[in-house]
């Protein structure tokens, strides 16, 4: 099956999506107006789930699309180097992003698609392969039951191609299973990690999919165009505005968090720890760091890569492996767990990847059992395993379990932890803001941010350090700083440049990119198609069910001190409560309704 080639479309204007058919094992290529109005990424998959979603169908329903968008820069400048993931997310119920880097966008840019959208139930595990000239629905079922790396591994043989220009995604045995915070992994080191994805995949029979950038990418003739791109990457490189990532990356917030008691320790029943140095940044990089990675188009090489050496027989054989880490997966496989040896973090972090599992829920999910199992509400011989805060082994073991969803316990457990405490009991220290917390114990504004937010994910506002730098209980200037930073970040996230950049791309700099490629009614509309989109989200997310004023806030956040004090419950609720009408009214303003 082959699409047909690349028209020549005014690229300005309109949009180039690949729309493929598991169950008809067909696809076609669509033409979309709406360029000016929604950019691309973000916006292009709210305006593709609007046109080919089923908002009232359930996640797991074979007919809603899994779409993957890239924006107008990709390719043409440093860093925008993210594809957006749009679906409806098995875990929430309701459309949801995920974002991830790799190879992926420049994969689909040198396909020449803006965007992929995969729909239908392949009828035995497929794999799917897409190139400028190429589509192809491949049976993979002897590949159903491979974890991360062995499916991996395998389909870099099936389907050759050049390493620089092939993306590769894929699910493992937690996708498999329908696990609902199954992640997809990105080329090895990166992940659609949060809200499950992987499962959406799994339902749909589609093991991997295989994007082969073998078309060329036209050079820009703007003669500005060169100078525009070296001011840029000086930017990003002879300037230390990017030094944090490239450095130490982002573990070097340890010590800094808990130094505020905002590091979540142990099914946050703490906020700071006397062993903290002992799994920050530095003894990450002194003892473990192999090497840094970069996603394709970044010039940074953020991705901090640990050697992982594990002795597997007694005499002193030992197995080598390459686990990335960073802050959000080093707490949740450490802080969260109480596991303080560096090296028996990467061991879990390595263990959830190889299920096919977001690190983040995975880890958060166990710290709740934990501590479930210490009152008496879960017992070994339910979870399969003692889990105990600071042993790793038993964790190893219950990852394992998680990915199988070996029993009705990790069936429940895979359904996040707020769903096993329903079951088991433990919900007020179940630690789930929407979704289980990422590695911030901030305060207030942070825990109302992830929990009503539209991704549920601390990427949504920077509301973790807004907490650190105030202490006034000003609600209207709180929904003021929340509104006007997601504003800001999706016009990353339309573009889609790394968040890691927002440093580097400033409005202004954004318009002369957009400007410098022709993209000239973008380039002076920014706030506007910003505002549209963030509504137009917010929009799809409430029609497929989401209510921000049922969100709800477990006690245990209401239970501990920061560096501020003792957390204000009753200041959060008020703030919770404001926030979820602001997005209400959002919801209602600006942006085409879903289904038009």
């Amino acid at each position: 099956m082959s699409p047909p080639s690349p028209d020549s479309f005014d690229r300005t204007a309109s949009f180039r999506v690949l729309v493929v058919d598991l169950a008809a094992r067909r696809g076609d290529v669509a033409i979309l107006d709406g360029r000016d109005q929604v950019m691309g990424g973000s916006g292009l998959a709210a305006l593709l789930y609007q046109k080919y979603g089923l908002p009232g169908e359930p996640a797991f329903h074979p007919g809603q699309p899994l779409i993957f968008a890239i924006g107008p820069l990709t390719g043409a400048f440093p860093l925008m180097s993210k594809t957006v993931c749009g679906f409806k997310s098995p875990y929430v119920e309701n459309y949801a992003e995920s974002h991830a880097g790799g190879r992926s966008a420049l994969s689909l840019r040198f396909a020449g698609y803006d965007a992929l959208v995969i729909t239908g139930k392949a009828a035995a595990p497929a794999a799917v392969v897409v190139g400028s000239r190429t589509l192809q629905v491949v049976d993979v079922h002897y590949l159903w039951g491979a974890d991360i790396f062995t499916a991996g591994k395998l389909l870099r043989k099936i389907v050759p191609g050049h390493s620089g220009h092939r993306s590769i995604l894929r699910i493992g045995p937690a996708g498999e299973n329908l696990q609902a915070y199954a992640c997809i992994n990105v080329d090895t080191y990166r992940h659609f990690g949060r809200l499950g994805a992987g499962a959406v995949m799994g339902a749909k029979n589609l093991k991997g999919v295989v994007i082969h950038g073998d078309s060329d990418l036209p050079f820009p003739e703007n003669k500005n165009y060169t100078k525009l791109f070296a001011d840029i990457h000086a930017k990003a490189t002879a300037t230390d505005m990017m030094e944090k990532y490239h450095n130490l990356g982002t573990p070097v917030n340890v010590l800094p968090l808990n130094e505020l008691k905002s590091l979540p320790w142990r099914n946050l029943q703490a906020t700071a720890d006397p062993d903290a140095d002992k799994i920050s940044g530095e003894e990450f990089a002194d003892k473990l760091l192999m090497s840094n990675a970069a996603c394709s188009g970044c010039p940074v090489g953020c991705i901090h890569v640990g050697m992982l050496r594990e002795m597997f027989s007694d005499k002193h054989r030992f197995s080598i492996r390459q686990v990335p880490y960073d802050h959000e997966p080093n707490f949740a496989c450490g802080s969260m767990l109480g596991v303080t040896d560096p090296k028996e973090i990467l061991a879990l972090i390595d263990a959830a990847d190889r299920q096919g599992l977001d690190a983040i829920s995975a880890g958060v999910a166990l710290a709740w059992a934990t501590e479930a199992m210490q009152k008496g509400l879960v017992t070994p011989e339910t979870a399969l395993t003692s889990m105990a805060f600071g042993e790793p082994e038993g964790y190893k073991a219950a990852l394992y379990h998680l990915g199988h969803k070996t029993n009705d316990f990790y069936a429940a457990l895979g359904r996040g932890a707020g769903y096993a405490a329903a079951q088991y009991g433990g919900g007020d220290f179940a630690c789930v803001l929407g979704q289980e917390m990422a590695g911030y114990a901030t305060g207030e504004t942070y825990f109302v941010s992830q929990t009503i937010g539209f991704r549920h994910s601390h990427l949504d506002t920077g509301a973790y350090s807004f907490d650190q730098k105030n202490k006034d209980q000003d609600i209207e200037a709180t929904l003021k700083f929340l509104l006007d930073d997601e504003r800001e970040r999706v016009l990353l996230t339309n573009l889609v440049s790394c968040l890691f950049a927002r440093g580097v791309y400033k409005p202004a700099l954004i318009a002369e990119a957009l400007d410098c490629l022709g993209f000239s009614t973008l380039a002076h509309t920014l706030d506007e198609t910003s505002e549209t989109v963030r509504n137009l989200r917010w929009k799809l997310k409430i029609q497929t069910g989401f209510d921000p004023a049922k969100t709800r806030i477990p006690k245990r956040f209401s239970e501990i001190v920061t560096w501020k004090g003792a957390v204000d419950a009753g200041y959060m609720e008020r703030l919770r409560t404001a926030y979820a009408q602001k997005i209400i009214a959002l919801a209602g303003e600006n942006g085409p309704a879903a289904g038009a």
